[in-house]
């Protein structure tokens, strides 16, 4: 016997199921609207869509029903895309709904599904194929009607953002039954005019306005390109396979101009940060390479043989003065000995002695210390104090 579930737990279980199974979700299902209530508090959508047959609940939560283009009535045909679920408290099957399009437009969606598969399928809406759309561009090619506003949304941010850029347009009829034909061929001759960027764009319009955009024609045409292509098509909401194969999608014509192009405002404003910047790096460096300069002026001066020539110079001086100095002494010294010398000598002449009256009788060189030595009739010197005389010996008288 099967394990007994509570109804919660099967409810639980038959929403895990239906929530899982692939193949409901993003179900387009056809058929009447009925009971339709908007709950203004909340902004969801509640109502049923039934055929001849069956019914089934439907719920548009706000998020999705206030990106409605109409407003849905009883009795209207429609087709609704959504996910197929399980409203666990009351175990009723419901569908969740993400968009409800009108049966017309509903047939145009399933196409426009079925060739959005079929190119993705191969690879060309794949984000390794975008190329980078250029930072100041030389020459934007723009192709668009002549008669409608992007064009002049276009050319008037450009000349108001970036002036110096050359703007080249390739008209092409944007809406009809062989729109397709003349933007392939007008973003062909855009992409071989040496233009840096190119801009696909038209203004808004109706799902049908927008087909042209949704041609797999175009599309191919558009992922082609060899220049970089921003895609502009229709109101903020509106999104055509054009924007799947671009290198980058902008919301209006006039959101194009802008990603197209820099600001010039902008540019002269970094310009002038980075002059800053660099004029600050180059004070910053010449203040350090002048301290460094400053540093190695001081060693290369303690290193000059002039300093050291000047230290020689210098010591020499001292030791002069200082040499100066002691024999200054010592011949102060030697002075001040031969004073006291020459004065004991001058003490002991006997020269002084002859100034006192006395005198001295020598003959030949030699003094004559006793009258012993002399003999009568020898010749003698009597030297006194200032003179001399010569003497003859008389007689000698001897004790």
């Amino acid at each position: 016997m099967a394990s007994v579930l509570t109804v919660s737990q099967l409810n639980k279980y038959l929403s895990f199921k239906l929530s899982s199974d692939s193949k409901l979700k993003g179900t387009a299902v056809r058929g009447e609207i009925s009971n339709y209530n908007l709950n203004y508090r909340s902004g969801h959508a509640f109502f049923s869509l039934k055929d001849s047959e069956s019914s089934i609940s439907c719920v548009m939560f706000s998020s999705s029903a206030s990106r409605l283009k109409f407003e849905p009535e009883d009795g209207m045909n429609v087709m609704v895309i959504g996910n197929v679920g399980v409203y666990e408290r009351g175990g009723n099957c419901q569908i969740i709904v993400s968009e409800i399009l009108p049966v017309g437009i509903g047939e145009i969606h399933r196409t426009i599904e079925k060739t959005k598969k079929e190119l993705e399928a191969s690879g060309i809406f794949s984000a390794d194929r975008k190329k980078h759309i250029p930072l100041a561009p030389k020459r934007v090619a723009v192709i668009t009607s002549l008669a409608g506003a992007a064009l002049q949304d276009i050319i008037h941010i450009t000349e108001r953002r970036y002036p110096v850029c050359e703007l080249l347009v390739f008209p092409a009829p944007v809406q009809g039954s062989d729109a397709h034909i003349h933007i392939c061929d007008a973003l062909r001759r855009a992409d071989n005019s040496g233009a840096d960027t190119l801009i696909l764009a038209r203004g808004g319009g109706s799902v049908e306005d927008l087909m042209p955009f949704n041609h797999r024609d175009v599309v191919l045409a558009v992922a082609e390109c060899k220049t970089p292509v921003i895609t502009a098509v229709g109101h903020e909401t509106d999104t055509t396979l054009v924007d799947y194969a671009a290198d980058l999608r902008a919301p209006t014509p006039s959101a194009a101009a802008e990603l197209a192009v820099p600001d010039r405002a902008e540019m002269l404003g970094a310009v002038t940060l980075l002059e800053d910047k660099l004029r600050a790096s180059v004070m910053k460096l010449i203040t350090d390479k002048s301290d460094s300069t400053d540093i190695l002026s001081l060693k290369l001066k303690g290193l000059s043989p002039v300093k050291r020539l000047d230290d020689i110079s210098a010591e020499t001086a001292l030791l002069e003065q200082k040499l100066r100095s002691a024999v200054g002494a010592v011949l102060a010294r030697s002075e001040s000995s031969f004073v006291s010398a020459a004065a004991s000598l001058e003490a002991l002449s006997p020269f002084k002695v002859l100034g006192r009256g006395y005198s001295i009788v020598t003959r030949g060189d030699k003094a004559v210390l006793s009258a012993n030595e002399l003999s009568v009739g020898e010749s003698v010197t009597i030297r006194f104090s200032d003179s001399e005389a010569e003497a003859e010996i008389k007689q000698l008288y001897i004790n």
